[in-house]
């Protein structure tokens, strides 16, 4: 799953096929403020459907500021304007199928080397590496213990999926694990302050069962993630 910014004026109706995909994005206005303000992305799409020389300036501001690679969305007359000039990395028609969208963006993310190497997982802007056993937050270093990153790559694993404390101590833990289930909280919360106010929601607490990890915005219908 890759972090995706959309910069566009009409985030409606720009790429209605992105939304079908199972990636996360997120969409701001089509300005040279909005990169300033965006958080660390995998892909930029830029809307150049209406305003063609404006996109272009974007386009060429945010591989300026090496945000990340660049597709540039465009209405069939427009494909003319392409050139070296654009400084983009690729471009898609904006009625393109879910499917074309997604082989351009896996391609976008191979060329630069941002798909997820072998022995990664990824879930949402989670990134954990099992070889040198580090984990990442939207591209931040997590200081974590042996046990904090064993919890948090077994959540990972399984976005979505409800554990019980008691599967969660035995399978991160280990059957001959004597303590309590009381652990497993104390390491939840420990979890959710390394991972900071901003994603600590992403580990919810499923009132009368136990925790699950999101990574949309999910976490909304849950109980409050700090309990």
């Amino acid at each position: 799953m890759a972090q995706i910014l959309l910069l566009s004026e009409s985030l409606q109706d720009a790429m209605p096929g992105l939304g079908l995909l199972s990636h996360e994005v997120s969409s701001l206005p089509d300005e040279a403020s909005s990169i300033v303000r965006s958080p660390p992305v995998d892909i930029t799409l830029i809307d150049a459907r209406h305003h063609l020389a404006h996109a272009r300036s974007l386009c060429q501001l945010v591989k300026t500021s090496a945000l990340s690679p660049v597709i540039v969305v465009l209405e069939e007359a427009g494909l003319a304007t392409m050139n070296e000039s654009w400084q983009a990395d690729d471009f898609v028609l904006a009625d393109a199928s879910p499917g074309e969208l997604e082989a351009r963006l896996r391609l976008c993310l191979v060329a630069a080397g941002e798909e997820a190497p072998v022995g990664e997982i990824r879930a949402g802007p989670l990134a954990i590496d099992e070889a040198t056993y580090t984990a990442k937050i939207s591209r931040r270093l997590l200081n974590l213990t042996y046990k904090e990153f064993e919890l948090l790559k077994y959540l990972a694993l399984h976005p979505g999926e409800v554990f019980t404390r008691d599967r969660v101590l035995h399978e991160v833990w280990g059957y001959d694990y004597f303590g309590g289930t009381r652990t497993v909280d104390v390491h939840i919360r420990r979890l959710r302050a390394k991972l900071g106010p901003e994603y600590e929601s992403l580990i919810v607490t499923v009132r009368n069962v136990g925790y699950r990890l999101v990574v949309t915005g999910e976490a909304a219908d849950a109980e409050d993630p700090s309990r």
